[in-house]
């Protein structure tokens, strides 16, 4: 089974070679990467091509101007020919070197389109410290109407699935991840299977929690996308998901 990874990168020169060297490290072999590039200025593109030998023509990558990070996801969902489907953000790393191996093993269940996890963030100062802890355990449909979904960095599906039901709109700004996981979860009601593991290291400082305009945002967005399938929800709903991330945060 061939799993695709798919990074999105802008200018991540700070960062992106943690990530792939975090790719370059899984101990699972039949891993396509795609890196998809909007055009960086930063030295990104030469830090990618100084590791091109070291994949063995696993590696490939397009930099070119998009329309913001969905597009460039898409972009790389068309353009790999993986089994299954996974995004690596260019700031974030895999926990551990047996991740993909973990999500190989999953999908020998035949019947499942997809899989997920957990996640962790770090401040970038101190990569040894657990900032929050995003456990997907408690995922349930039911919960969708509540801003609550799987963590997406975490999230692998079946390409199938993608070419059935679509890839990620390009009508949100910040949402359109969430918009997918209420299209699979309650539209289509794909079958998926959670995996008691930590897949990614994120660093703190996303876009979606930037400020509170973009808290403010992705709550509209939330909503928009329940609502688009047929999802009762309202902006108290969604703002519920803010109150359970206080139990996420650990103190050091």
């Amino acid at each position: 089974m061939k799993v695709s990874i798919i990074t999105t990168t802008y200018n991540s020169a700070e960062t992106v070679a943690s990530t792939i060297e975090s790719v370059l490290s899984q101990t699972y072999s039949n891993i396509e990467y795609w890196i998809i590039d909007g055009n960086s200025s930063d030295g990104t593109l030469e830090i990618i091509k100084n590791y091109e030998d070291r994949f063995n023509g696993r590696l490939h990558y397009l930099s070119e101007k998009d329309n913001g990070i969905y597009d460039a996801m898409n972009k790389g969902i068309s353009r790999s020919s993986g089994d299954v489907v996974g995004i690596l953000n260019s700031d974030d790393y895999f926990t551990s070197n047996d991740i993909i191996e973990n999500v190989a093993k999953a999908f020998s269940d035949m019947k499942l389109d997809a899989v997920y996890g957990d996640i962790h963030f770090i401040n970038g100062n101190h990569p040894d410290k657990i900032v929050r802890y995003y456990s997907s355990a408690m995922f349930k449909p039911f919960w969708l109407r509540f801003g609550f979904m799987p963590a997406h960095p975490s999230f692998y599906v079946k390409r199938s699935v993608y070419e059935k039901y679509g890839k990620y709109s390009l009508d949100y700004k910040i949402a359109s991840d969430y918009d997918m996981m209420v299209r699979l979860f309650h539209k289509f009601k794909i079958k998926a299977k959670y995996i008691k593991r930590d897949f990614v290291t994120m660093r703190t400082g996303g876009v979606s929690t930037k400020n509170i305009k973009n808290r403010i945002l992705i709550t509209r967005e939330d909503v928009k996308a329940c609502r688009r399938y047929g999802l009762y929800t309202n902006m108290a709903f969604i703002s519920i998901k803010y109150l359970y991330k206080i139990f996420e945060f650990k103190r050091f």
